[in-house]
């Protein structure tokens, strides 16, 4: 039975440091591939040309 837990330790910490590299992954893309935002840039909303109109 000790040999059990040894185990699943070890597997737990598996998955922990896969999710870790994962989510820096994850993070390195994100900050790479963000877009460039200037203060003062106009904001740009685009609707759908049959949305319903309730003005």
């Amino acid at each position: 039975m000790k040999h059990i837990g040894k185990r699943i330790g070890t597997w737990a910490l598996y998955v922990v440091g896969t999710a870790a590299i994962l989510y820096l992954a994850l993070y390195a893309y994100a900050t790479l591939t963000r877009r460039e935002f200037t203060p003062g840039d106009p904001i740009h909303i685009f609707r759908s040309p049959d949305a319903p109109n309730y003005s």
